[in-house]
């Protein structure tokens, strides 16, 4: 098979890419550089073994032209994208640009160059709004949706909040449209929270990972203390990296019978956290009393958020193998790795 990751280098990306690597698959990764952490995700890529990078801005019709033209991939996995609510917020055009018009850009260029390719384009649960249409209960550690407490399937009404969302959904319907109009054979995964090693996290971006950061730093005797956004009760379900790398595969192989739907994708309600649940279980592994700020919520928070992941669990044969806690373990290892390495998370 010949693969085409667009944002290859990013974290889901060059997750994605050392699998395929590992299999003997033809892999081209496509990146710009841009985002932090791409470029020592490249650099270990090379270590994993054979593959093309070529360099891309999906905003450039002609650069992905080109590219999709020269390669006529079997598959692409579109994960080129701008992935931050408050840089979206900070720079509406930025987002628009990247998310929007670089998906039509991959979208065109498959129509007129490789109509048999399939597209998995990640989306978001951003594309459901703030969901305060339903009802929650607050307990001592999280909140419940009650309406909804195994999750929020497929079938949830769409309702695009800040330009992230927005851009986001926008993409999410070209791809769905694409299918319809074109027959293109596009899949839309709606991501929750997604981690694991290879993610070089930030204060908008990369929640678990940067609060595990957050927590070796205060074991290691930083005594500053970070913030959080709303009481830390907000709710979100977590899939570590190599479960939703089996997930990206999955919608490959099963491409004639995915093709033209979305599907939430996450961790499920048995990998539900919240801050405070992720707080406690840092303290417990680190050994560290977690010290933090509380700030006021951020604009269009979802107080609750769990992929019902019963649609991607029959047709994909979808399923989280790696818990949160072991997951978390994991992700706690490879970022003390990184700095020991590195001299920095």
């Amino acid at each position: 098979m010949r693969y085409l990751i667009t944002g290859g280098c990013g974290f889901v990306g060059t997750n994605v890419a050392a699998r395929l690597i590992k299999q003997g698959d033809d892999v081209i990764v496509v990146d710009n550089l841009f985002r932090h952490g791409s470029a020592p995700n490249l650099e270990w890529l090379s270590t994993v073994g054979k593959f093309r990078w070529l360099y891309a801005d999906t905003r450039n019709a002609n650069d992905v032209e080109r590219v999709v033209a020269s390669v006529r991939p079997d598959a692409i996995f579109h994960l080129a994208g701008q992935v931050a609510m408050t840089t979206s917020i900070a720079d509406p055009r930025l987002d628009f640009e990247t998310n929007v018009v670089g998906t039509i850009n991959v979208l065109e260029a498959v129509r007129k160059h490789a109509p048999e390719c399939a597209i998995v384009y990640s989306s978001s649960n951003k594309v459901y709004g703030d969901l305060v249409r339903y009802e929650y209960e607050e307990g001592d550690s999280r909140y419940n949706c009650i309406d909804r407490p195994a999750g929020f399937d497929e079938d949830t009404p769409l309702e695009f909040h800040s330009p992230y969302g927005c851009s986001k959904g926008a993409a999410d319907q070209y791809l769905l449209d694409y299918a319809r109009i074109f027959g293109l054979k596009t899949v839309v995964f709606r991501h929750s929270s997604i981690y694991g090693g290879r993610q070089f996290s930030t204060f908008d971006q990369g929640w678990v990972g940067w609060f595990c950061t957050q927590a070796i730093e205060q074991r290691d005797g930083d005594p500053g203390r970070f913030t959080i956004s709303g009481n830390g009760k907000q709710v979100r379900d977590v899939l570590y990296a190599s479960d939703a790398v089996d997930c990206y595969l999955s919608a490959v192989e099963n491409i004639e019978q995915a093709k033209g739907q979305a599907f939430n994708i996450g961790g499920g309600i048995d990998n539900s956290l919240s801050l405070l649940e992720l707080f406690a279980l840092l303290e417990e592994l680190l050994s560290v009393k977690l010290r933090y700020d509380v700030n006021p919520p951020r604009e269009s928070d979802q107080l609750f958020f769990v992929a019902d992941i019963t649609k991607a669990s029959r047709i994909l044969s979808f399923r989280p193998r790696v818990s949160a806690r072991e997951g978390i373990e994991k992700t706690v290892e490879w970022l003390v790795s990184n700095q020991q390495t590195s001299g920095r998370i």
